[in-house]
Formats: structure tokens, sequence, C-alpha cells
């Protein structure tokens, strides 16, 4: 029954709205059916493999976790490797690099390196997962830059701090490898970005604001780019029970995402600094050089009043802040390319990278 009113409600949302001659219409979900299809079968996938006990059936996912081998041959342009960090936490990342720069960009002596972290609520996805893939090569073609895309370690079998250690050690990696892991000569590590997709966005902000207060060698971080970012918080926001029902984020997957993830033994509160980043528990950031930050948040995302709320946030304390806005789509609508907008959102990364990287 409760599947069955969310279909309701998904579906009314997708549906124009009736309009007045004294109100404009309210925007609806853009999505086609396909876009629609392969939506459903994520959101239903995923709750099925979340299990009562606050575990992950692995086994289930795997039947539909398609994955990818990297290539040396390219494969749109793009050659990619994969690098292990560590062995025994099976830490590693995936490079990207174009091999064929477009004309305008012919005359670049270096590039961008941009590392990205996924999405997935923590729990699930990976670098060689399909959709990312294509992403991180679409990224590394169309800026152009080095990707370097991070398998962090998963919850609930690897709790919080796992993760944000995995993807700072893949930074601190870079500081001291760089010549030994198949990086190209004109990748610039002091023009690097971190960015990333939900958890991915959260995994973002984290590991950049650490990073402003390590001193690395040959490193530096310019740039951030959070996709529609994984943040929560106890109060329920509008955007929690108004979108209730729309694809991929709920009030009640987010919650068991945040369960699983926060280490055992610890008291359950959304106002922790690691997932209300605005909140009562925040750290100041006025007073460290955090870099500039695009900030990507969608009209029918449940999670976007808390994204709109770290855009305020990070204005508020002082620092370089970019909002981008698609007021018709939903949480995660940029892996799929046969969307225009995700196409734009491609632009509007290589046109913030672009800007931040000529004010260095």
């Amino acid at each position: 029954m409760n599947s069955y009113k969310s279909y309701l409600r998904f579906t009314s949302l997708c549906m124009p709205m009736e309009t007045t001659t004294t109100k404009p219409p309210s925007p609806a979900l853009a999505l086609p059916w396909k876009t629609r299809i392969l939506l459903s079968i994520i959101t239903t996938g995923s709750d099925a493999a979340c299990r009562k006990n606050g575990t992950v059936n692995r086994r289930l996912l795997n039947l539909v976790d398609f994955r990818v081998p990297a290539s040396s041959k390219p494969i749109n342009g793009v050659v990619s490797h994969d690098v292990v960090v560590d062995q025994a936490r099976k830490l590693w990342f995936r490079v990207y690099v174009p091999v064929q720069p477009t004309q305008q960009h012919a005359g670049c002596e270096d590039l961008p390196v941009l590392v990205f972290f996924h999405g997935g609520g923590f729990l699930f996805l990976a670098p060689d997962v399909v959709a990312y893939d294509a992403v991180c090569r679409r990224f590394a073609r169309k800026l152009p830059a080095v990707v370097v895309s991070v398998d962090y370690r998963l919850a609930p079998e690897h709790r919080y701090p796992a993760q944000h250690e995995d993807c700072f050690d893949v930074l601190r990696f870079l500081d001291e490898e760089k010549n030994n892991i198949g990086l190209p000569a004109n990748a610039n590590l002091m023009r690097c970005f971190l960015a990333g997709d939900s958890a991915g966005g959260n995994l973002a902000h984290h590991v950049t604001r650490r990073a402003c207060e390590f001193n690395f060698r040959r490193i530096k971080v310019i740039g951030v780019v959070a996709i529609q970012p994984f943040f929560g918080g106890e109060t329920r926001v509008d955007s929690e029970t108004r979108l209730e029902g729309t694809p991929i984020v709920s009030v009640k997957r987010t919650d068991w995402a945040w369960k699983a993830f926060l280490p055992h033994g610890e008291e359950f509160n959304r106002d922790h600094p690691i997932i209300n980043v605005s909140g009562p528990n925040a750290v100041d950031i006025s007073k460290i050089p955090f870099p500039a930050t695009m900030v990507v948040v969608a009209g029918f995302d449940a999670l976007h009043d808390w994204q709109k709320r770290y855009y305020e946030w990070l204005k508020n304390s002082g620092k370089e802040v970019y909002l981008y806005e698609y007021p018709t789509m939903c949480h995660a609508f940029y892996i799929f390319p046969e969307l225009p907008e995700s196409r734009q959102l491609i632009d509007q990364v290589k046109e913030f990278v672009r800007k931040v990287s000529s004010n260095v």
C-alpha cells in the first residue's frame, strides 16, 4: 500500500499542475519515460537491498550492479587505469586521461585534476559502475581534466569515519606518488578540484575542509563541486515532507543510511556535524581558506532545502560560492546522459573550473 501511495505521489508530481490567471504554474518533474523507468529500478533495487536488521544484501546488488574495466584504449577520447592505494582495505581509484583534447584546449600546458567521490548514500556503488565510469569520462573529455575517481569503503560494513579517511588518504597518496601512478606529466595538482554527488558531495566538503589545514607539498585544492550533496539534520525541512515519493531520496531511506553510516554505540543524532554541516554543531570555517564552491540543487530532490542551507552557510561564512538550480529535475539526474540538463551541468562544471583556475 505504501509503495502504491508513493507511486501515485510520484505520478502526480510528474504531471503538469493546473494553472490559474493569478498564479503561475508550478514546475513539474520533467523526465522521459526511459529515465523514469531506470529511476524506478534503482529505487526498488536499493530498497530491496537494505535489510531491516541494518545490513545490506550485497549478493542481491551484484545482480544489477554492472561494472566495467579500465581501458588503455581510448573510449570517447579518454583512457583509464586503476591504481591501488592500500590492498588491505581495498582502497583504490580509477584515473581518466583525455587523449584527444579539443582544438579549443589544444594549447593548454597543463590539465586540472578533478578528484571525484561517487554517491550512493555511503552504502552503494563504485568508480567502475557503468554510470559513474561514463560520468567521469565525460568530465575528463569535456573539461578537459585528469579525473581521479575514488573507491572508498562502504557502510554499514565500514562506518564513519572510514569513508572520509579513505578519501583524504587518496589526496595524501597523490601528493606523494604523482610520478609513479600514471598521471600524465601535464596533470597539475596545484589546480586540484574535489567533486562529488550526493554522499560524494558530503565527502567533497569534509575532505576539502581537512585539506585546508593540511600541509601538502604538491597539491592545492582550489575548488569544490558539490552536486546535490547528502546533508541532513534533526529538523524535518519542507522539501523532505513536500517531496515524499519522488525518486531515489526519501526520509525513510536517508534515515536508514545515516543509521548505517554513524559508528556503533554512538547516539543517533542527525545534527552530527558530519551530517548537518550548517547546524548547531557545525565546524566554523570562517577562518580557514575554504576554496570556491559550486552547489547544485534540484527542485524535486528531497534534500533540496538542506543543500540550499549549505549554500547560505558558505556565503554567510564569507566564502566564494555559486548556486546552480534545476527546478524540474530530481536527485541524481545528471548521471542520465539522455537528459539535456545532464549535459548542461557538465558545461557549468567546465566553466566553474575555467573561472577558478584563471584566478590562481
